[in-house]
Order: structure tokens, then sequence, then C-alpha cells
């Protein structure tokens, strides 16, 4: 047996699935695609999280849109964060192309346009399903990893939610949040420290400040009603096709904040509502992060123990989290050591530091005797990639230089009409876009402070009004007190006494 047969055989073997998979593509050697040597994924496996990396315009947004359609095909939801703004075009057929058809040749798959469920989902003022949470489906904790704050502060929070529960006022949005804050060191300061204890300006001051920089990227559309109920992520079409849901984030890139708040607070909800599952033989939704360094990058440390701590609890409800980035090292090595699959494309060696990033690289694969895997990875062409997937026992497949496939869909973006047409025809639209804003903390806190002013304002009034009095009849007493009774009046005049003392004078005479 030849190199070339040993290599097929080897594949071949590696990549056979006894239940359903997605094919990737076909194996390369020597720079040559092996026809009908398919590099294959099995849909058991898809919840143990992935990679796909490489250089800009190695292929990686193709082969994301790939494993969408596949799974999308399966019966598999999917949510895709479209960073670029370039992913729309899903749910359009490909116009096809003699050079698509040229390479499905080569890998021996037959090339079929198609069209796919979407679902355009918004955090901003983008068009779309308007995805939407409350603060009080946050909680203390998250919400205080989210903005960082030191552990007095988190207690405050924690002081702040108790008060909330305890009153029945319910926390949506971040004006409450602020109003709360702002309540419990003044209107609220004596009734706050009875029952709670004292608690610091200063330290609301800086947990205000940190509301203030979430709500300047975003935050203030995020936070709200009505909340977005993920299992709304899990529809299926009439014709047993998961809806591929493209979250739209392409003015978002400077909010880092609201991105990695909107992904914990996701993640979080999954983890909290969606039951443990078995042993099924299918992810229940895959979820791919474009650009994951956005996330990794302004994460604070407690934001990236929560985020490590999801990737490694969520797959057991179903769920699998692909990263899709330029460079693996861009991923933290805790995260990067949970992924199963890694789709690498081709990585570009400018600098001793690309070279040496290469190496590091090289060595997150297995090892292969038929490939350099450094050199392989400075080599590859567009829409080429390595390969390491797990098999349905959980162990690493062959390493394949892979030929990939081509995207059923449309490569390019819709139209402004396109777009308009898909998110009016929307059922989550009509569900999520109506905005609420119920009577709620700072609502509440309003009139209670509306009604301790009155109070105050009646209180002070009555006081004034019983003073006035006190001092009137003080006054009526005083001259009482001072007028003199008429016969003494008489009795005491000048005119009486000289009478008197007159006829006394004569007496003694």
């Amino acid at each position: 047996m030849n190199n070339s047969e040993a290599f097929v055989k080897e594949i071949n073997e590696g990549n056979t699935c006894k239940g359903d998979y997605i094919t990737l593509g076909s194996a390369m050697l020597d720079g040559k695609t092996m026809t009908n040597t398919f590099v294959n994924v099995p849909l058991k496996t898809m919840n143990r999280h992935g990679l796909i990396a490489g250089a800009t315009g190695t292929g990686k947004t193709k082969t994301l849109q790939v494993l969408a359609e596949n799974l999308s095909e399966k019966g598999v939801p999917v949510l895709l964060m479209d960073i670029k703004g370039d992913l729309s075009g899903l749910a359009k057929p490909s116009p096809g192309h003699p050079k698509i058809n040229e390479r499905h040749e080569q890998i021996g798959l037959p090339f079929e346009p198609k069209a796919f469920p979407v679902e355009m989902l918004t955090l901003s003022e983008q068009d779309g399903v308007r995805l939407r949470a409350t603060i009080s489906e946050f909680g203390p904790v998250l919400i205080s990893r989210i903005l960082d704050v030191t552990e007095t502060q988190a207690g405050i929070i924690s002081v702040i939610f108790k008060y909330c529960d305890d009153n029945h006022l319910p926390l949506l949005d971040l004006k409450d949040f602020k109003k709360i804050l702002q309540y419990a060191t003044n209107e609220g300061k004596e009734e706050f420290q009875e029952a709670y204890g004292r608690i610091s300006t200063a330290s609301t001051g800086a947990i205000l400040r940190k509301l203030i920089e979430i709500e300047q990227q975003g935050g203030d559309l995020f936070f709200g009603e009505k909340s977005f109920d993920t299992d709304d992520l899990l529809r299926i079409d009439d014709n047993g096709r998961g809806y591929i849901n493209i979250l739209r984030l392409t003015d978002i890139q400077d909010k880092p904040k609201l991105f990695s708040t909107f992904m914990l607070s996701l993640l979080a909800e999954i983890y909290s509502t969606f039951p443990e599952q078995g042993d099924t033989g299918r992810p229940e939704l895959i979820i791919f992060i474009d650009e994951a360094h956005l996330i990794f990058d302004e994460a604070s440390g407690a934001l990236l123990n929560q985020i490590e701590s999801m990737v490694k609890l969520i797959r057991s409800k179903g769920i699998g989290l692909y990263f899709v980035t330029q460079n693996p090292t861009d991923v933290p090595e805790e995260v990067l050591g949970q992924l199963g699959l890694k789709i690498q494309h081709a990585l570009r060696a400018f600098t001793a530091k690309d070279r040496k990033a290469i190496k590091l690289t090289a060595q997150n694969y297995p090892d292969s005797e038929y490939y350099d895997t450094a050199e392989m990875l400075t080599s590859l062409g567009i829409g080429e990639a390595l390969v390491s997937a797990l098999d349905e026992k959980g162990k690493p497949t062959p390493l394949a230089a892979t030929m990939l496939r081509a995207p059923m869909s449309r490569m390019d973006i819709l139209t402004e009409t396109e777009l308009s047409s898909l998110i009016s025809q929307s059922q989550l639209a009509k569900k999520y876009n109506e905005e609420i804003d119920r009577e709620s903390a700072y609502e509440m806190l309003n009139k209670k402070i509306k009604q301790a002013e009155a109070e105050e304002l009646k209180q002070k009034a009555k006081k004034e009004k019983e003073d006035l009095k006190h001092a009137e009849s003080k006054r009526t007493t005083r001259r009482q007190s001072t007028r003199m009774n008429p016969l003494i009046k008489v009795l005491t005049s000048a005119t009486v006494i000289r009478g008197v003392l007159g006829i006394l004078s004569k007496m003694i005479k």
C-alpha cells in the first residue's frame, strides 16, 4: 500500500459515522484533493464546542456558513453573531458559479443551491427582532460580574436587589437600577440604614458610573421588556429544518461591553432554563461567535471565569459554542482546551511573532505522519483548512488538510429590499418589537418620593398652623394679664387717693 492509499484508508476509517453527520469536504495530500475521501463531523459530538480560525480572507465566514446550512438541514437550530454583516445571504440560494462546480467535482459532492429559514435579530437600532432582558433576570451576581465591581460594591448590589424584592419593585431597565441606587443614599437613606445597614455614597456613585458606561454603549436598548424567550431560538420550519438566527452586530464592534453583556446573559439564561440532555445523538442549538476576541479582550477576570465555566457546563444542555477568530491565541487556553472541533484556515507569517504563533497553533492539533502541521498552516489556499474533530466515541479524528465544500446559499448580503421583506414576514418581530414600559421601580420610587414630599409639606403646614395658633394664644393671654380691673383702676386713681388722704387728715385733726 503506497502513501496515498494509506492516507485515504486512515481518513475514511477515522471519519466513518454510525449516526448522523455533516460532511465538510474531502481530504488533501501533497496539494491534491482526494475525491470522495470525506471529512465528517458527527452530530453527536457537536455540543463539544469548536473553533474556526485563520487569517483575514482565508474563508472563515464561508466555513461558518457551510456549518450553519448543514446543521439547519439536519434540523438543528443555529445562532450566528454577524459582526461583519455578511451572513444574511443564507436566506437566498446561491446563484452558482463554474468555480463552485469545479470545487465540488474535486470533492466528490453534488452542488445544490438552497435557501434556508432565517430570522434576523438585533441588539441595537438596526432592523430585526429586538432582543431584550430585564435587570431582574440578570440577578445581583451576574450584574456585579458584568460591571466588574469590588466586593463591597457587589454587596451593595445584592442589598439593592433584596430591597426591591422585599418591596415588590420590579427592576426592568437601567433607569430603574439607577433610581434605586440614588434613592438608597438620598431619600431612602434612613430606611435602608435601618433595614440593611449604612450604604456608602461613594460606592453607589462608582456603581452608577459603571452603569453609565454600559448605557452609553446601547444598554438602554437592551435592558427592558419584552424579554426574549430563548426557546424561540429552537424553532424548526415546516420542512424540518432548524432556523438560522442571525444577530446583526455590525454597529456594535466599538461596544464590546454590550456584546459581552449580551453573550453572558444569553448563556446564563440557556443554562438555567434548558433541561439536561442525555445521549440524544444531536445538539439542541449551536451558537457561532464571530470575532470572538471582542468578548475576551474587554472581559474582566470575573467575566472570563464566568464564560469559562459556562463553556464547560453548557454542553450538558446540548449547546455547542463555536468561536470564530483570526488566531487561536485570541481564545483563552482554558476555553481552547474545551473545544472538540478545530477548523484552522491559513495563517500568515510576516513577523517573528507570527512564526512563533504558528508553531504554538500547530501544537493544538494531533500529530500526523502525512503533514508538517506548522508548514501546512502557511501553505493552505482559500477555502482550505486543517480539520480535527471528535469521533462518536469522543476521540480526535485524523488530522486532515481539507478542501471545503462551498455554501449552498448566497455568498453575499441581502439587498435592503430583501432584508425588509424578510423582517416584515417575521413572526418573532411581531412578538418582540412592541416597546413596553410598564410601572416599575423608577415610577414606583418617584411616586413614593412625591408622596413623602407631599406628606412632609402637609406636616410642615400643620406644624406652622399649630405654631401660629400657639403664638396667638400667648398674645391673647399677655393682653389679658396686663388689662387692669375697672374697680381697681378707680380705687387707685390719683383723685380717689387725694380724697381719701384729705378725709384721713381731717379725722386726725
